[in-house]
C-alpha cells in the first residue's frame, strides 16, 4: 500500500514506514485521485501529479489556498478556497474560472474567522450531487452553507442549529439527499459557549433544508475531521477535540477522539484504543482505509500517520512529519 501524506510543508510518500518527501509547499488541505490524476490543495495553489505523485506541476489557484476538490457526474471539477471562493474547471482542471455568484453573495460580507484581527473565511467544504451534478454544498468557515441547485447560478444559506462554523461535510453513498456536517464553536461575532449543541455533528435528511444534531452525550464536542466509507455499512467516522486550538503541544496533550457510527449519527462508538482514550495528538486528515472494510486511515498535528482497523486497532504507519492534514492511497 502506497500512502501520501499531505503535511503543513508538503507531500510526503509513504511505502513501508519510510517517508519520502515529493512536494515542497505550504498547507496540504486536500488530496484526491480523480480520473487516474492526483491533485493537492495547498496553501499555494492547486497542484496536479500524472504520475501517481512522483512529480507535481502547478495546476493554477495559487493566490489562494485550496481547500478541497471535487468531481461532478458531468466530468466538471469544483475547488473551494480561502478567502472562501468556488471554482470551476470544464477541461479536467487545465484552466479554472470562478463561480462569481458564491462570493458576491450580499450573505458574504458577514463570513469571517472571527480572530483578532478577523480572517477571511474560508470555503472548505464541498459536496455535489452525485445524481445531480448542478445540485452543490459549500461549507464556509465562518459563514454557514450556501447551496445552489442551478450549478452555481443561485445560492441559499443554511445554519446547521443556528451554527455557521462549518468544517467537513459529506453525503451519504446511497442517498445524496442524507448529509454529515461538522462543526465548532465559532460564530460570526466570536465563540459561542462550550455546551452541548454549540459544536458538533448534524445531520440532514432532506437535502440541506433542515438539520438534526446528532452528537448528543458525546465528548469532546468540537468536530472537525469526518469521513464516510462508501461500503456497507457505510460507517461515518469524526474525530473531535475540546477547542479549535487543542494540540499536542499543550499540557496534557490535545485530548482527542475518534468515533465512528454505522446508523448513521444515531449513536456512536470511540475507535480508540487505550493508548488514544484520548490522545495527546490532535487528528486532521482523514479517510476510508480502502483495503480494510469500516477502517480508517488518520493523521495527526504531532506528524503520525496511523491505521485503525474497523476493531480500533491502531497501527502507525510513519512518524516525524510535518502536522498532517490529508491522505490518499493510491
Amino acid at each position: 500500500m502506497k500512502v501520501l501524506a499531505g503535511t503543513s510543508r508538503g507531500i510526503f510518500s509513504i511505502e513501508n514506514s519510510q517517508a519520502l518527501n515529493v512536494l515542497e509547499t505550504r498547507r496540504v488541505r486536500d488530496l484526491v485521485y480523480l480520473d487516474g490524476r492526483l491533485f493537492a490543495g495547498t496553501g499555494n495553489g492547486l497542484f496536479v501529479s500524472n504520475d501517481e505523485g512522483e512529480s507535481w506541476q502547478l495546476a493554477g489557484l495559487e493566490d489562494r489556498e485550496v481547500w478541497q476538490i471535487r468531481a461532478a457526474s458531468n466530468d466538471v471539477l469544483y475547488a473551494s478556497t480561502q478567502p472562501a471562493g468556488l471554482f470551476r474547471s470544464e477541461d479536467g482542471g487545465v484552466t479554472w474560472e470562478e463561480v462569481t455568484t458564491f462570493a458576491q453573495n450580499p450573505e458574504s460580507d458577514k463570513w469571517c474567522i472571527p480572530v483578532t484581527p478577523p480572517l477571511p473565511a474560508s470555503a472548505r467544504a464541498l459536496v455535489i450531487d452525485r445524481d445531480n451534478p448542478a445540485h452543490l454544498w459549500v461549507g464556509v468557515e465562518v459563514g454557514g452553507i450556501m447551496r445552489s441547485t442551478d450549478a452555481g447560478e443561485t445560492w441559499t444559506l443554511n445554519l446547521p442549529g443556528e451554527n455557521p462554523d462549518l468544517h467537513m461535510m459529506f453525503a451519504h453513498p446511497q442517498n445524496p439527499a442524507v448529509l454529515f456536517a461538522s462543526t465548532g464553536y465559532g460564530r460570526l461575532d466570536g465563540v459561542a459557549e462550550m455546551i452541548e449543541g454549540n459544536a458538533g455533528v448534524f445531520r440532514s435528511d432532506d437535502g440541506g433544508d433542515s438539520w438534526n444534531y446528532v452528537w448528543k452525550g458525546i465528548t469532546p464536542r468540537y468536530s472537525r475531521p469526518m469521513c464516510i466509507d462508501s461500503r456497507p455499512p457505510f460507517g461515518l467516522t469524526v474525530a473531535s477535540a475540546p477547542t479549535a486550538f487543542s494540540s499536542y503541544k499543550n499540557e496534557g496533550g490535545a485530548g482527542a477522539m475518534l468515533f465512528r457510527s454505522e446508523n448513521e449519527g444515531e449513536s456512536w462508538r470511540s475507535l480508540c484504543d487505550e493508548a488514544h482514550s484520548p490522545a495527546t495528538e490532535n487528528f486532521h486528515g482523514l479517510i476510508p482505509d480502502p483495503g480494510s472494510p469500516g477502517g480508517v486511515l488518520i493523521g495527526s498535528d504531532s506528524g503520525n500517520v496511523w491505521q485503525v482497523s474497523n476493531d480500533a486497532e491502531w497501527k502507525q504507519l510513519a512518524s516525524g512529519l510535518p502536522a498532517v492534514l490529508s491522505i490518499v492511497v493510491l
